[in-house]
Order: C-alpha cells, then sequence, then structure tokens
C-alpha cells in the first residue's frame, strides 16, 4: 500500500451501501461527464443490514475496506475520501402548514415567503416529534412547499401578490440521528473520510434523469433489497422523495416460505426468473427439485402486487397524480413483470414506465464498463452528484470547525444548515425564563424570568441572520441560544431589608430564607418600611388604627436622590414605548424587548423577525432614541 498514488482531489470514490452489497465506483469528473474507472461489488455474508440501515457496523466497515482494498489493488490509488448516500426507508415525512395575518397593503416580499415556510417547517418538525414517542434527534433533509394560499385562495407563487392572510403548506423529509451517525462511523472504522453526503433518491435521479429532462414531471424508483426509494421532478428540479416499506426481500422471502429454500438459493431463483426456463434448486432437506417459470412466476404475484401497489401509492400521495414518466432503477427492477404491474397500478401506459440505464450514457461513460445496468443507478448517482457539483460536498462548508451534514442540491440558507445538524428552532431562538406570580398583601406580583441569552450566528467572521444564503467554502460558527434562568426570590429578598414585622406565608409563619413558589400568598402583620407598598389612597376623614397596630405615625420617608438617569424611547411594533435606563449606563439591546412583544415567549415554536429601522437585526443589536423595532 506504500507504493500506491495518494487519492488526487478530482478523484471521486463513491460507495453504495446496500442491504445485500456494497458498491463501489472510482472516477473522475471530465468534459461535463463523469468518467468511471473502475467498478466493484461484494455481498454481505450475513444480514448486516436491516431495510437499508446499518444493523452490524463493524461488518458493514469489514465488507466496505474489501470493496477498497480490491480497486486500490487494481487502480495503484490509496482511497481515502468517500462520497456516500443515506438510505431510504428511514425517511420520515411530515406536513406543516403555517399562516401570517397581513398587516399593511405592501406587496408578498421573499422574506415574507421565508418566514411563511420557516413556520410550516416548524410546524412539521413539532408534529414529528409528537408521533415519535422516544424524542429522538432528527435531521431535517429537506422540504418542498405543497401550497401557497392567499386570502383562502390557492396560489403557485405569493411574490408581489396582496392579502390579507397568507399560508403555507410544506411537505418536509427528516432522518433519524442514529442513521446519519451509523453511515460515518461505519466510514471511519472503514479507514475512509466522508467527502459528501446525499440520499440514495437523489442520487439516483442524479444519474438516470439528467438536468435536461426534469423540465417534464418524472419520477425515480430505486428498488432495492430492503428499501424502495422515490424521488420526483418537475420543472428543472427534484420536487419531492419519500420511500415505500417494502421492496425485493419481500418477494424472496415468499419463494422461501414456498419453496423451503434459504435465503440464498431463493435470491438465485428470482434472479433467474428473467431465463423463462425450467429452474433446478436444493431445499434445506437437501431434496432436489425443479420448478417451472410459470409456477415460480405464480408465487411470486402476490407480494409483486404488493410491491407495485406500494410504489404506486407514494407517487401519487407526493406527486399529487401519476408522473409524465416513470424510471425503475436497482436490483428489484430486473424482476419478470414489474414493470407491467407498476404501469397498471398507476394507470399509465406501459410505454412510459422504463427500466432506467439508456439515460446513463448522458451523465457517465467509461471506455472498458458496461455502465448500462439499473443496479448502478445509486453508486452512479453518488459519483456523479459529487463530481459534477450537483450537491453541496460537506467537506467544503464547515460548522463550529467540523464537516457541516448537508443532504440536498439548491440553495441552502444557514437555517437550513443548522436544522439539517440536528439543531432546533429552540437553539436559534431561546427560551427567556419561567415568571413566578405571588399575591402580597392582596395586589399582584410578577417576578419576571430573565431573558435567554441570544444565539450567535456568524458566517465568516461576520454575524449573519439566519436567511443568509450559504455558498460553498463558507465558515459558520454557531452558539446556540441559552434559556434564561427561572424567576426565583426568597420571603426575605422579596419584602426587602428593611422589611422589621411578622409575616405569613400561605397562612403560616415562614422564615425569611423560604423560597417562594408559583402562587403563594403572602401577608404582613405588622408596620414596615413601604418599599413594595402602593401609595396610600386619599382618605375622607381620619381614621384611627386599629387596636391591634397602637403604633404612633412614622415620620414622612425621606425624599431619595437618585441619579439622573436618560430613558430611551423607541417604537415597538408601531408603538411608542420608554425604555427606563440600567444601571451603570449600559445599553439597551433588541433582546430587552422581547417581553415586551406580545409574543406567547413560553410557546414559541416558529422563526421571530427582527427588524431595526426596516433593517434585518439579531438580538444583540443596541438600540438608540427613536428607533423603530419589529419584533413579529
Amino acid at each position: 500500500m506504500t507504493d500506491y498514488r495518494p487519492q488526487e482531489q478530482d478523484l471521486i470514490y463513491a460507495l453504495d451501501i446496500g442491504t445485500r452489497s456494497v458498491i463501489g465506483v472510482v472516477g473522475r469528473p471530465m468534459n461535463g461527464r463523469f468518467k468511471a474507472l473502475d467498478i466493484e461489488m461484494a455481498e454481505h455474508g450475513s444480514r448486516s443490514m436491516m431495510d437499508g440501515q446499518i444493523d452490524n457496523i463493524q461488518q458493514v466497515a469489514g465488507l466496505a475496506r474489501t470493496v477498497t482494498e480490491r480497486l486500490e489493488e487494481r487502480l495503484g490509488i490509496h482511497l481515502e475520501r468517500v462520497c456516500v448516500a443515506a438510505a431510504g426507508r428511514a425517511l420520515r415525512t411530515q406536513r406543516g402548514s403555517f399562516s401570517m395575518d397581513l398587516t399593511d397593503e405592501k406587496s408578498i416580499t421573499a422574506e415574507i415567503i421565508s418566514h411563511l415556510e420557516a413556520g410550516a417547517l416548524s410546524a412539521a418538525e413539532e408534529a414529528l416529534q409528537i408521533d415519535d414517542e422516544s424524542r429522538r434527534q432528527f435531521f431535517m433533509v429537506g422540504y418542498t412547499v405543497a401550497q401557497y394560499r392567499l386570502d383562502n385562495y390557492p396560489l403557485n407563487s405569493l411574490l408581489s401578490h396582496s392579502g390579507q392572510k397568507a399560508e403555507a403548506e410544506v411537505v418536509a423529509t427528516f432522518l433519524p440521528g442514529e442513521v446519519v451517525e451509523s453511515l460515518y462511523a461505519a466510514m471511519r472504522a472503514a479507514g475512509l473520510q466522508v467527502a459528501s453526503l446525499t440520499l440514495e433518491p437523489i442520487a439516483a435521479m442524479n444519474a438516470a434523469i439528467p438536468a435536461e429532462l426534469r423540465l417534464l414531471n418524472l419520477a425515480l424508483v430505486d428498488i432495492g433489497a430492503g428499501t424502495t426509494d422515490i424521488a420526483l421532478c418537475r420543472e428543472g428540479s427534484v420536487t419531492g422523495y419519500t420511500m415505500a416499506t417494502i421492496a425485493g426481500d419481500e418477494i424472496t422471502e415468499a419463494i422461501m416460505r414456498a419453496f423451503l429454500v434459504d435465503f440464498k438459493t431463493a435470491e438465485e431463483l428470482k434472479r433467474d426468473l428473467a431465463s423463462h426456463e425450467d429452474l433446478h434448486y436444493t431445499d434445506i432437506l437437501g431434496l432436489e427439485n425443479t420448478v417451472s417459470h410459470e409456477a415460480l412466476g405464480e408465487i411470486i404475484q402476490e407480494p409483486m402486487g404488493r410491491l407495485a401497489s406500494a410504489i404506486a401509492e407514494q407517487v401519487t400521495g407526493l406527486n399529487g397524480g401519476a408522473p409524465s414518466a416513470l424510471f425503475l432503477a436497482g436490483g428489484g427492477s430486473k424482476l419478470d413483470g414489474l414493470r407491467e404491474r407498476v404501469a397498471a397500478s398507476l394507470e399509465m401506459d406501459e410505454r412510459r414506465v422504463a427500466i432506467a440505464g439508456s439515460n446513463y450514457i448522458k451523465s457517465a461513460f467509461s471506455d472498458d464498463l458496461d455502465l448500462n445496468n439499473p443496479e448502478y443507478a445509486t453508486p452512479l448517482g453518488i459519483a456523479v452528484s459529487a463530481a459534477l457539483g450537483l450537491l453541496n460536498d460537506s467537506y467544503v462548508v464547515t460548522l463550529n470547525g467540523g464537516a457541516a451534514k448537508l443532504f440536498r442540491s439548491g440553495v441552502l440558507t444557514l437555517r437550513d444548515i443548522l436544522l439539517m445538524n440536528g439543531y432546533t428552532y429552540a437553539d436559534l431562538l431561546g427560551r427567556s425564563g419561567k415568571n413566578l406570580s405571588v399575591t402580597l398583601d392582596g395586589r399582584h406580583v410578577l417576578l419576571r424570568g430573565e431573558p435567554a441569552a441570544p444565539a450567535v450566528l456568524r458566517v465568516n467572521d461576520a454575524d449573519a441572520p439566519i436567511t443568509t444564503v450559504i455558498h460553498a467554502g463558507d465558515r459558520i460558527q454557531f452558539t446556540p441560544a441559552r434559556p434564561g434562568a427561572d424567576a426565583a426570590k426568597t420571603l426575605g429578598e422579596l419584602l426587602g431589608p428593611d422589611f422589621s414585622g411578622r409575616v405569613l406565608l400561605n397562612n403560616q409563619e415562614a422564615p425569611m430564607r423560604t423560597p417562594l413558589r408559583q402562587g403563594d400568598v403572602i401577608l404582613t402583620l405588622e408596620s414596615r418600611k413601604k418599599v413594595l407598598e402602593p401609595e396610600p389612597e386619599p382618605k375622607p376623614e381620619p381614621k384611627s388604627e386599629p387596636e391591634s397596630r397602637p403604633q404612633p405615625a412614622p415620620p414622612p420617608p425621606a425624599p431619595r436622590v437618585a441619579p439622573r438617569r436618560r430613558t430611551l424611547e423607541v417604537v415597538l411594533n408601531g408603538r411608542p414605548l420608554v425604555l427606563p435606563a440600567k444601571e451603570n449606563d449600559q445599553p439597551h439591546y433588541v433582546m430587552d424587548l422581547l417581553e415586551k412583544s406580545g409574543l406567547d415567549l413560553e410557546h414559541l415554536d416558529r422563526p421571530v423577525q427582527l427588524s431595526v429601522n426596516g433593517v434585518e437585526c439579531g438580538f444583540r443589536q443596541v438600540l438608540k432614541d427613536r428607533d423603530s423595532v419589529t419584533i413579529r
């Protein structure tokens, strides 16, 4: 290995970690296409992958190492960086919607649309967490807008329209954190560094459906052993991705049950089905048997019908109907009769359902290898995506000094990347500490929790809003917001050091060191200096003090001399507001106005729009006299 050449910067190594096998492809970009130099495939000796998700990290790493070493030996190159894709079965799709009242007559801007979509995405994320009892971490893969509405009327675009109420509904896709982490762990154990990460359905589409065809409404269905991944496109871009919960293994297991054979023998029978000849096999009892093509075909009709129906259900559910054409890829696409069953389930002309492979030549080629194989859709797609810049490579965007996990192509904002890497809206906005409400001598006293320490968002060493578009090579520094401390006082701290009488706490005498709790009722029994008391109401005539308090009238309080401090006058959401000066003449920040904005800070579940004098800002923006502040 010491004699091997190092991996050149433009040399792409892609690994497809499948349920049944691992396929490795090595090549480089050339004249706008990917030139494949070598391909290697090896099957798992045991079921170390379950439904597309890594079950045994060490076994998967060992097979990936085997594939890598075979390629290294033939090419004379030490492979270090690898491009991979996350499997489809673990994908979780969730709908979410959000509406916004439009308070002025101005046209709807791209910024308003961004906040609408962000609110809908937050609703989808919250719904997903409610459905998932384990409350595990999810990575946002991406989302598509299913519908815009303006004053309850559906529109394809809200830009430049005006009205009273706007609404967006999104279909968001998430991956459980353990799926992503196990993939990274397996690659580390194989001695490889992950250079880029995408989704298997997106990768397969990049290989099977060239960009110039994506103006049409097309579907790519990648049928593996454990998962069936689906991607959709129209008007030039990928519009959605999902998965069906059954795949090729369903067919194999039906053959195992019908003919009493092990998994390997059932796989061989399934593959030989296309020969249209009688097939010979040995069952688990050691008996030699022969089955006709027709008899074997009859056995698989039921599971094949379920697979076709599942594909049709997922495609129409996400696409809103049948697409213009559909491509079948992956090893499962070779199943004899499946293409016709899928066409029937979608009520499509059979000529509009095709096996992928013929279009590879537009994005990938080789001088020596036959690439016209539907099983190569995902590994070639991973390589094509990385080689031709069709995805955001994780090694060129850093988050807090490490590689950011990025899943989709197209424009990515700072908000998108933070959500894709496991952060939540609570990390972006923070939470103020809980307030403490008590009753003192019949009047309500509210003790406020401390405000949250705002998040720090910086791109390339400069403060940046969450809507900042991120480009290749950007460096992101993010410090999550810290929740403010809950309000906390003892009885003595509430009454102050000058209090000298007796006091009842919830009708019982209590020491001054007693911590206060929500809803406590405090009653003072003897005179105290009126630090916390309201001014006495004027009395029409003097009254004698009750016998229980025979104290002489206290002398009038000496006038308090306080340092003159300058107040700050601002306009908050269109209303004037006077802010008292802080101690030591500290400045006021936008975050100081959160409690006065009218937002329900205890239940924030969507982005907050912050601006000063019409310019978007962060929580730490210093306020000046006459500033106009918007918090929505």
